[in-house]
């Protein structure tokens, strides 16, 4: 299993429906919605690094309004 924090910025008055279609990404386990520098903060689990790759590339860069992503790779998982 691969798991990662996609941190995002969105365009003004975007965050809160961004975040919604975030949150039903199959794969995405939490998604909330924060205050400095990113607008957004998602928590994401996949079978491999391509998996994760796969659903923040295709999926969560997609979403109208999310202007820009990082992702943290989780390096030790409990």
């Amino acid at each position: 299993m691969a798991a990662a924090y996609v941190l995002a910025n969105t365009a003004p008055g975007k965050a809160g429906k961004a975040r919604k279609k975030i949150a039903g990404i199959t794969g995405v386990k939490t998604a909330h919605a924060v205050t400095g520098a990113y607008d957004l903060i998602a928590y994401i689990e996949g079978g491999d690094i391509s998996e994760l790759g796969n659903t923040i590339v295709s999926q969560i860069q997609s979403i109208d309004g999310i202007t820009q992503t990082m992702t943290s790779v989780v390096v030790e998982l409990p």
